[in-house]
Parts: C-alpha cells; sequence; structure tokens
C-alpha cells in the first residue's frame, strides 16, 4: 500500500518470488495507472479548506497570502485547490514560473482595487532560470531529498522585485497527509481492499488494483510504475485554471 517509492519495492520483491499486489495510496496522486488514489482527494479538501481561511484574512488585511502545500513534483494538490479556493496564482513543478509574470498578476489586482490575493505554491515548483528549494534528507534509510521553503523564497522575491503590499506565507505541511478521510477516499479505499482480496483469490499477484471510471481493475505493477502522473501543462484543468483567471507565471 502506497505511492510509486512502495509499488517499485513491490515490483522488486515479486520479481524475487514474493506474492505481491499493489495498493495505490498517495496524496500527490502521481501513479499514471489510476485516475485517482486514496488520500488525494482528501488532501485537496485539506488545502481547498485552508485557501477559503486564508482568504478572510487576506481580505480584511489587505495582503497577500502564499500557501505553500505538497507537491515534490506533481502539482495536483496545487492545482486542484487553486480552482476550488478561487486563488489568484497557482505555481506548480510543471509549469515553471517567470517572477515577473506573478508580479505582474498580483500588481494588475491591486490596481483594479481588489486589495488582496492568494497564491498556492507547491512544494516542487521553480523559477524557468533556476531550481526547487530542496535539501538531502538526513534521515536514516530514507534517500529522498526534502522540499520546502518555496513560499518564502516568492515572497522575499517579490518584496525585493518592488511589490509593496503586505505579504505573509503559510505552510500546510503534514496537516495534508492526516485526519479524517472524506467520504470519497474512504469509499475508494473500501472498493481497492475488496478488489485486491479477490487478486488474491484469483492468484493474480504482481499486480496493481487501480480506478479507471467507471471501474475498479488491475494493472501490472510494472504498468504503474512505468511512467509517473504529472500535470499537463495543456490538460484541461490548466485550462480551466487559466480561463477562471488564474495565473501560473508563465
Amino acid at each position: 500500500i502506497g505511492g510509486d517509492g512502495s509499488q517499485k519495492i513491490s515490483q522488486a520483491l515479486y520479481e524475487k518470488g514474493l506474492k505481491i499486489i499493489g495498493v495505490p495510496k498517495t496524496i500527490d496522486n502521481d501513479l499514471s495507472a489510476t485516475d485517482f488514489t486514496f488520500g488525494f482527494q482528501t488532501a485537496v479538501q485539506i488545502a481547498t479548506e485552508a485557501v477559503d481561511k486564508l482568504v478572510t484574512t487576506a481580505a480584511s488585511h489587505n495582503r497577500v497570502l502564499v500557501l505553500e502545500v505538497m507537491g515534490r513534483y506533481a502539482g495536483w494538490i496545487a492545482l486542484h485547490a487553486a480552482i476550488g479556493g478561487g486563488a489568484e496564482v497557482c505555481l506548480i513543478p510543471e509549469i515553471p514560473y517567470d517572477l515577473n509574470k506573478v508580479l505582474e498578476k498580483l500588481k494588475s489586482r491591486y490596481s483594479k482595487g481588489k486589495g488582496n490575493a492568494i497564491v498556492v505554491v507547491a512544494e516542487g515548483a521553480k523559477p524557468k532560470d533556476g531550481d526547487v528549494i530542496a535539501e538531502e534528507s538526513k534521515e536514516v534509510g530514507y534517500k529522498n531529498i526534502r522540499f520546502g521553503g518555496i513560499a518564502h523564497k516568492i515572497s522575499y522575491e517579490l518584496k525585493q522585485a518592488g511589490f509593496e503590499a503586505d505579504m505573509r506565507e503559510t505552510v500546510l505541511g503534514h496537516l495534508q497527509r492526516g485526519g479524517v478521510p472524506i467520504a470519497y477516499d474512504r469509499i475508494l479505499a473500501a472498493q481497492f481492499g475488496v478488489k485486491a482480496f479477490e487478486m488474491v483469490l484469483e492468484g493474480r499477484f504482481g499486480e496493481m488494483v487501480a480506478y479507471r471510471h467507471p471501474d475498479i481493475i488491475s494493472v501490472p505493477l510494472t504498468d504503474a510504475i512505468g511512467k509517473p502522473n504529472y500535470v499537463e501543462p495543456g490538460c484541461d484543468l490548466v485550462r480551466t485554471a487559466k480561463g477562471i483567471g488564474i495565473s501560473f507565471g508563465d
């Protein structure tokens, strides 16, 4: 049960003879073999509710609030939360941003008398001419690099570029990974569990449970880990976001 790393380990163990069935669980929703992974919709709900709450203080204090959400390589949480919460700017790893374009969007909003704005940024977002904010993890047995700090970087650079409005940063962090799952994820997890049990009875090891609307199916683990599910810059959700006025800084 897990994301791309867990499924890669599952495939390696299966190749060594262990009977394994994969179940996709990751808030990043970055497994391309399934439409959704359970945990993702709950993380989106938490992030969207955070945007809703930040809108109030942004409006009352005429501030720009920058919300940093999880998403090292996939910007699905940021994209969904920006649309659902009505943010003005959304910065994701798949679309490198130009700080001047972000500045232009914010200045345009303030010039129209709307003295507040919300910027939703995935932790793995990066500028067109730069790199992500990350450091190598020092945890024993943990090889991933740790992302974080992009919200503060953006605020600082906007101020350095001459943006005079008051700005604050909020890093949602691990609040996205815990708590009570929403009904959608509970139902999806139940469907995955039943399907996995059926696969055990049928001896279909070396495969992963997957959701392909409207069906719960199974796919080879090799397919599950073959290609990550990242946001395509020209996908319908990005077009929707741009259609309602959200800037990606591109």
